[in-house]
Parts: C-alpha cells; sequence; structure tokens
C-alpha cells in the first residue's frame, strides 16, 4: 500500500461525506487507543479542528486510557468534554439485574451502547455526523459490540488492518505511546483485544498472525483444512450479522 495516496484517499472520502450530507462537523470518541487516535487525526486533517468534537467517556474506566485520550485531542488541538458514565451504568445495571443477573460480557457491552447514545445526542444537537473507529482486522470477525461502537456515521478505517493502522499513525506523527500502547476496549480491568480475540478462537493470537490470516482467508490462499482457518472463518460467519442490515422479509404482490 502506498500510505501517502491512501492518506489523501481517506481524507477525500471523510471531506466528500461530510460536504453531501451537509453536515457541520463530526464528532469522535476517544478511548486512547490507537484506532480512535487515528480516526481523529484524519478527520481533523478533513475537516478541521473548528468542526471537531471529541469526547471522552470514561465508564469505569482505567484513568490511564483518560489521559492517552486527552493527549490525543490536545495533541490535534481539537475541543474535548470528558463525560463520565460510571452513574448512568450503575443505575442501568442495577434495574436490569433485578431481572437477570447478567454475565460480565452482557454488562461490559452496555458500556459502549451507552457511549453510542452519548455521542448521537451531541450529533444530533449540533448536527455533526459520529465517526467509527473500527479497523478491517477487527470488524471482519466482529470483533466489536452491535449498537455500541459499531453504531456510527461512517467508517474511514474500516479498510486498514491492523498494521497498517500503525504505520499511517507513524507518518502522521501520533504520539508513540499511543502507537506502541496494547490494545484494549476496555471492557474490564485487565481485558487487552488480543487476549478477547484468543479466547474467542480458542487458541494464542496476534492481530499481526490474524492480518495475515484474514488477508489469505479473503485471497483463497489458505488450507481448508487448517483448524485454525476453520476457527477464523466460523468466527466471521458467526458475527457477520453485525455488519449487515437485519434480515427481513420482502413484501408479497
Amino acid at each position: 500500500m502506498d500510505y501517502i495516496k491512501e492518506i489523501d484517499r481517506i481524507l477525500s472520502f471523510i471531506k466528500d461525506l461530510v460536504n453531501k450530507s451537509k453536515a457541520k462537523g463530526i464528532v469522535i470518541g476517544l478511548s486512547g487507543g490507537i484506532d480512535s487516535a487515528l480516526t481523529a487525526t484524519l478527520c481533523t486533517k478533513a475537516v478541521g479542528k473548528e468542526k471537531m468534537l471529541a469526547l471522552i467517556m470514561p465508564c469505569h474506566s482505567n484513568p490511564e486510557d483518560i489521559e492517552d485520550a486527552k493527549l490525543v485531542a490536545n495533541h490535534l488541538n481539537i475541543q474535548y468534554k470528558i463525560i463520565s458514565l460510571d452513574n448512568v451504568y450503575d443505575t442501568f445495571i442495577e434495574e436490569l439485574s433485578k431481572f437477570l443477573p447478567g454475565s460480565q460480557l452482557s454488562k461490559a457491552n452496555l458500556k459502549p451502547r451507552l457511549r453510542m447514545c452519548t455521542l448521537y445526542y451531541f450529533a444530533n444537537e449540533l448536527n455533526y455526523l459520529v465517526a467509527g473507529t473500527g479497523n478491517k482486522s477487527e470488524d471482519d470477525i466482529g470483533y466489536f459490540t452491535k449498537y455500541g461502537d459499531g453504531g456510527v456515521d461512517f467508517l474511514p478505517i474500516q479498510h486498514l488492518y491492523k498494521r497498517e493502522v500503525r504505520e499511517i499513525a507513524k507518518i502522521l506523527g501520533l504520539p508513540e505511546k499511543i502507537i506502541n500502547k496494547k490494545p484494549s476496549a476496555g471492557l474490564w480491568e485487565g481485558q487487552t483485544d488480543e487476549d478477547e480475540i484468543s479466547n474467542q478462537l480458542g487458541f494464542k493470537i496476534t492481530y499481526d498472525e490474524l492480518d495475515i490470516m484474514i488477508e489469505n482467508i479473503h485471497k483463497g490462499t489458505y488450507d481448508p483444512s487448517n483448524e485454525k482457518y476453520r476457527a477464523v472463518i466460523n468466527l466471521m460467519n458467526k458475527n457477520r450479522h453485525k455488519i449487515e442490515l437485519p434480515p427481513s422479509l420482502k413484501r408479497k404482490n
């Protein structure tokens, strides 16, 4: 990939989308991770810092993630607001737990869904578009929360593998701390994305290894009898509903 040309292509995509939508700007959730940092950087370059709003939405989050998100916002010199969702989340869980105790995952998935609601509150009020931060490595296997971090208006880096996200982040001069940070969705204490993906697949895997496997699957250059490839394909098929419109019946004449 020619990264310089790809950056220009992404910037054009964002500019055209905002103009055609007649939106006044872009709102994005900053997590303190590389995906949201790169997305915020590209959006800022496309529309200008005056048309950007970053929301930092801790929900019983690691304080370091909040500081990293602030680091990115200050690095880009864009407006940001810190909105704590702790009390909202606790009240929500308390009410729901009266009916069902809830698993760790069910409770954790409420966090990105509350963030989605918060982003759209501001988007509606300001006539902004919500920028999504998903990348190809994660979205192809459905590693995101449906109607949570998957509930967005556009996805400027969804076609980029994680390694490409890192390379473009380096070219655009993002802080090294963000580039080298171990990816985590912050779903619970000590959670990391690679560990969570490994648990879902049933074997240990890194992003670099996952990138190669997904590429080979798309190209058809893999051994169908390989159990690891079969696990990745099964996960892709299982989560396909996350990237498709909800199924419905066609009207009969």
